[in-house]
């Protein structure tokens, strides 16, 4: 193996992925009975212990639920866990419909303005120089990059840190994921046009002048931006149709993107 690719999946997660992507997309719909472990292991040519692990890594997603005597089936969507890093790659893998991305949205729009005002109280010196250094890197690689992408990550995740809220803290691998996928799904249909970095800058300079108001208009701010670079964007699946688009917006002040 080449030591500079990276290790390939391990088979029952290539395996729950492939499922995965199948369940979310419709594919499989909801009460669809899988195939028994020993037709599927054999059609998957692999063992049956890899397909056993495959369908955990689904069940402990809450994609399928499985019963004696009954089968797997898959599950609807409402007992996903929607916020489970994989199961949104695998979201947006595909094309999200409209009114899931505005619940992603909506998310982080209740969630990351109230943890950049706690972040501009608590933050110490390691968050904003982590913060800087995601801001470097977003800014010299660009979000149409994987470095730059997952510089944007880990600038969010910085600030989750910083809030000093430890349930704020637990939702920093989700919040990261929805970033993450969310920038790459914008750059798959139309390349930022805007520098996103100076709102992340915004973000950057209340937070280290200490200034809560500031720090949670400015995400708010940037939150309606990213939000904004989606449903605008001519080409993307989930452009918002004036006529007939979903109402509910992530914030009503937002200044444009």
């Amino acid at each position: 193996m080449n030591p500079r690719q990276p290790p390939r999946p391990r088979i029952p997660s290539s395996i729950a992925r492939d499922m995965g992507i199948k369940i979310v997309s419709g594919r499989l719909k909801p009460g669809a009975v899988l195939e028994g472990e020993i037709v599927a292991s054999e059609q998957r040519k692999v063992s049956r212990s890899a397909y056993r692990e495959a369908i955990r890594i689904l069940l402990a997603k809450g994609l399928v639920q499985s019963k004696p005597k009954a089968g797997t089936r898959v599950n609807d969507r409402d007992v996903w866990h929607l916020l489970d890093p994989d199961v949104l790659s695998w979201i947006f893998q595909m094309n999200p419909d409209k009114g899931l991305v505005v619940d992603i949205f909506e998310l982080r729009k209740i969630v990351e303005p109230e943890a950049a005002a706690l972040a501009a109280q608590r933050r110490t010196a390691r968050h904003l120089k982590a913060m800087a250094t995601a801001l470097d890197g977003m800014s010299f690689h660009s979000l149409a990059k994987q470095e730059g992408q997952d510089a944007d990550r880990d600038f969010h995740t910085a600030l989750l840190e910083a809030s000093g809220n430890l349930v704020m803290r637990s939702l920093t691998s989700s919040i990261g994921a929805a970033v993450a996928w969310s920038t790459i799904f914008k750059q798959r249909y139309e390349p930022l046009k805007r520098d996103a970095v100076l709102d992340h800058r915004k973000v950057y300079d209340a937070v280290a002048a200490g200034d809560a108001a500031a720090a949670r208009q400015a995400m708010a701010d940037l939150v309606d931006l990213a939000y904004a670079d989606i449903v605008n964007a001519p080409k993307s699946p989930v452009a918002v149709r004036r006529s007939k688009s979903r109402k509910v917006k992530p914030g009503r002040g937002a200044k444009g993107g």
